[in-house]
């Protein structure tokens, strides 16, 4: 299957069950992670993204590299506006949610190789 499509499954699996556990769940999220509806729709989204991704090894690796460079991002907002201009709440423990699996996703996307071949 390969580590690209691997990683994009686990995370992509991962993201959408936080983002739909986090319509159910009380705020913060798991009694660590602020969440709110936008936040929620933005895991789910990203989510949906890896695990579309994982189809194929040349999308799993877009789609890690993408997700990770976005996830990043919000990590380091995070550090600047930790409400997300009203938004979303960026800050506390969701910087370091965001950087650390972005900097994963991003390692897995840069990291791959071409696609693996097919041994019989």
């Amino acid at each position: 299957m390969g580590l690209a499509r691997t990683v994009a499954v686990v995370f992509g699996a991962i993201y959408l069950l936080v983002g739909i556990v986090g319509f159910v769940l009380e705020n913060p999220l798991f009694g660590i992670f602020e969440v709110n509806l936008l936040l929620n729709i933005v895991h789910i989204v990203l989510g949906a993204i890896l695990l579309y991704g994982s189809m194929s090894y040349s999308a799993a690796v877009q789609a890690t590299r993408g997700v990770g460079a976005v996830l990043v991002v919000l990590g380091i907002l995070g550090f600047i506006v930790a409400d997300g201009f009203g938004l979303v709440p960026l800050g506390g423990n969701d910087i370091w949610l965001h950087l650390g699996t972005g900097a994963i996703l991003l390692a897995t996307g840069f990291m791959a190789t071409d696609e693996p071949a097919v041994t019989v």
